[in-house]
């Protein structure tokens, strides 16, 4: 479809909670297509639509191997967590950094596939990371402000780079 800006840290997008979306129609059909188009071009493992300058609760993740469906999230909300992992973090929208970032090894989240069908998905590891991440976006929340020390250059990582 169509590649779509990624905005990035001080724009002030990324720090407003996302609104509910009610309905699925063309637009957020359209929407889905282009932050997954956009996701891949960049590279990226997850995409939340703020990141697109969308204040809406739609998130794409597909932590995958090749071949595999990409998980569309509207309206996601977690229900559990348990363990914790801590690792490098990067994000399409603090490009060239990473940081470390303590987050929950299990996560299990609630939400509404693309017709409005509510859905289960749990995941641990890269996975529960993924979703951790992009659903702070949805709550205007960035991964620098829970990274542990400075940030880094991402010159070299093959860490979530949502």
């Amino acid at each position: 479809m169509a590649i779509r800006n990624i905005r990035e840290i001080g724009d002030p997008v990324l720090n407003k909670v996302s609104k509910e979306i009610k309905e699925v129609d063309k637009r957020i059909l359209t929407l889905i297509e282009d932050m997954l188009d956009t996701m891949y071009e960049a590279n990226g493992v997850g995409l939340a639509a703020p990141q697109v300058g969308i204040l809406k609760r739609l998130v794409v993740i597909d932590v995958s191997e090749e071949g595999n469906e990409p998980i569309i999230l509207i309206n996601p909300e977690i229900l559990e967590t348990d363990g914790e992992q801590t690792g490098d973090e990067g994000c399409l929208s603090v490009p060239g950094k990473v940081g470390t970032v303590t987050r929950p090894n299990y996560v299990k989240v609630k939400a509404y596939n693309e017709k409005m069908e509510e859905f289960i998905v749990e995941g641990t590891e890269l996975l529960a990371r993924a979703l951790c991440h992009e659903i702070d976006h949805l709550n205007g929340e960035l991964y620098v402000d829970k990274a542990e020390g400075e940030l880094r250059s991402s010159l070299i990582t093959e860490e979530v780079d949502s």
